[in-house]
């Protein structure tokens, strides 16, 4: 009876894939050391929006942590988190969009940018790499024809490595400001799924 039941699961999961609207991935380095790094800002946005979705289905991914979960409007979505480092994360989000089958449209790429102020979001529905190792290596992948999210971890002090920046964590008089910015950034990934990139471009963008 058990096997039975497994066999049923594994069948009926492709029909639950076809149902996947949107994927969300936070962009990160996996390992406990990298846990509070500026780097891993698209880690913590995804984690929040765990926290504002109910979760179907956790599935584990050749190269990515997923969960399918129900966003509060209704939609499913696959919300992803590469395990493959950050300068290789085009391999991961390639996976993923094979595995669902969705246009690069219905892919949202949530980054950290030190270029902005530290809590500022920027939506973008396409484009260059900026200068963001993660976007180069899913740009190689798949192309720029994705939507994605920009999270100010900024500004960069003069004089400082970019990478020892990135890879550095937040201080404590950024935490709370950092805080803020996560879940805000979530509720814009929620606004951007019912409503669409040139919306939430257009709210967003100008507001924060």
């Amino acid at each position: 009876m058990f096997s039975l039941i497994k066999k049923f699961f594994r069948r009926a999961q492709p029909g639950l894939n076809q149902n996947v609207s949107f994927i969300l991935a936070g962009i990160g380095n996996k390992g406990e050391k990298y846990g509070n790094t500026r780097h891993n800002i698209g880690f913590s946005v995804v984690d929040a929006l765990l926290k504002k979705s109910e979760v179907v289905l956790r599935e584990k991914g050749c190269r990515s942590e997923i969960v399918v979960s129900r966003l509060p409007h209704g939609d499913v979505v696959s919300i992803v988190k590469p395990q493959t480092l950050v300068n290789r994360s085009g391999i991961a989000i390639k996976e993923v969009l094979t595995r669902y089958n969705l246009p690069l449209s219905s892919c949202l790429i949530i980054i950290d940018d030190f270029n902005l102020p530290l809590g500022k979001l920027r939506f973008r529905r396409s484009g260059t790499d900026g200068g963001h190792n993660g976007l180069r290596s899913i740009i190689s992948e798949i192309g720029t024809g994705f939507p994605r999210l920009r999270i100010g971890i900024g500004p960069l002090p003069e004089n400082t490595n970019i990478v020892d920046f990135v890879l550095g964590s937040f201080d404590k008089q950024e935490i709370e400001k950092k805080d803020e910015a996560v879940n805000k950034a979530a509720d814009t990934v929620l606004f951007f799924c019912k409503n669409g990139i040139e919306a939430a471009m257009s709210r967003y963008n100008r507001n924060n």
